[in-house]
């Protein structure tokens, strides 16, 4: 093996760092997430839907989730505040939906100058309190999808506002959410606590936005007014009060009116996830990168002690004394002060090296 030389690096001048980021399409669906996998709502229900016994959120798998083959997509849930009209002790889950909006509320927006949990809103200025969401649901998606955020403008949630029976009923289907707005993804709001966000407007209001999405946290956050009317595609504004659309599963009544105050938080899932028609994002996957030019200069590096260097106490790339030497770089190692091996990079193939030339080597780590 040959004997390594080293050489100091200036951290000035021969260190920098860069930052990359990649890009994949994400497309899911609504055949997946409500429709390939479905069996029997009065049996087994849908193999890549699990529902758990605290009955506070459903999980959305690409795949029967009890297969080992199955990857978990998004959670999907919902809630109100506890000063929304909805908000009532004799409510079905009514503390359970007031804690989740509370807690996503906290999450991802933090606490006001009083102290008081912040309260969602179409504008995010949460400042004048205008245009509050006080019924919304929440799309969670997996890190397996989001990676380490989404892009932004590239979000765009297709969903159905009809009946049970034909939640696309209306044309074109339904309404698309999407936080195409440049000026609404910025998320420069001081008080946001997790990260950049974009609002989310439909097509046919371009007043006031309906949901938004968190872009590092991976969740989107809709308000309830999208399902209130029949209508509401051909309405001016967005209307608001209950979800009179969740009627009725296979001749099971979801609640007596429809209305979030009698569903509980599963049936609620169901009947939004049905309505997904289509739900598309691109993911961001950042790689911070560490780049060191490794420079050998003219009067450096042309020599090796490797054994196989030399025979019979000479050199063997000479054949006299006036002979230029001769090296090959084949390695680079990376070392911390202490002398102590840290990284290594290898060459695609032996690079020649004599007093004749100079080699300046680019060494990324990626992390």
């Amino acid at each position: 093996m040959a004997v390594k030389n080293y050489e100091t690096l200036n951290t000035n001048t021969d260190v920098t760092t860069t930052r990359t980021l990649l890009h994949e399409a994400i497309p899911l669906t609504g055949a997946i997430v409500s429709g390939t996998y479905f069996e029997d709502y009065t049996a087994t229900g849908e193999t890549n839907i699990k529902n758990y016994s605290h009955g506070m959120f459903q999980s959305v798998y690409d795949y029967a989730y009890l297969s080992s083959s199955s990857n978990h997509i998004f959670d999907i849930t919902m809630g109100y505040s506890n000063n929304s009209p909805l908000s009532s002790s004799s409510n079905e889950q009514n503390a359970k939906k007031i804690n989740i909006y509370n807690e996503m509320a906290q999450t991802l927006l933090g606490y006001d100058l009083t102290g008081a949990i912040e309260v969602f809103e179409n504008d995010l200025n949460t400042a004048d309190d205008s245009g509050q969401m006080r019924e919304v649901f929440f799309l969670n998606f997996s890190r397996l999808l989001t990676k380490d955020q989404v892009k932004k403008g590239s979000f765009s949630l297709q969903i159905g506002t009809g009946s049970w029976s034909d939640p696309f009923v209306i044309a074109p289907v339904g309404v698309t959410l999407t936080d195409l707005s440049a000026s609404d993804t910025q998320g420069t709001n001081s008080t946001i606590v997790s990260g950049d966000y974009g609002l989310l407007y439909h097509s046919p209001f371009t007043a006031s936005a309906v949901g938004v999405v968190f872009y590092q946290a991976g969740v989107a956050v809709v308000t309830a007014s999208i399902f209130a009317s029949a209508s509401v595609a051909n309405a001016s504004t967005p209307a608001s009060g209950s979800q009179d659309q969740f009627n009725d599963n296979n001749g099971t009544m979801y609640g007596i009116t429809g209305s979030w105050t009698d569903l509980p938080i599963s049936s609620s899932c169901d009947a939004i996830r049905r309505r997904v028609y289509n739900l598309s994002y691109n993911n961001t996957t950042e790689i911070n990168s560490t780049i060191y030019f490794c420079r050998a200069s003219s009067n450096k590096f042309n020599y090796s002690t490797n054994t196989t260097y030399t025979t019979g106490s000479k050199i063997r790339v000479k054949n006299v004394s006036t002979d230029t030497p001769v090296s090959f770089i084949t390695t680079i190692g990376l070392y911390n002060a202490s002398n102590e091996l840290m990284a290594v990079a290898k060459l695609s193939e032996p690079l020649k090296k004599d007093p004749s030339n100079e080699v300046t080597l680019r060494v990324r780590l990626d992390y």
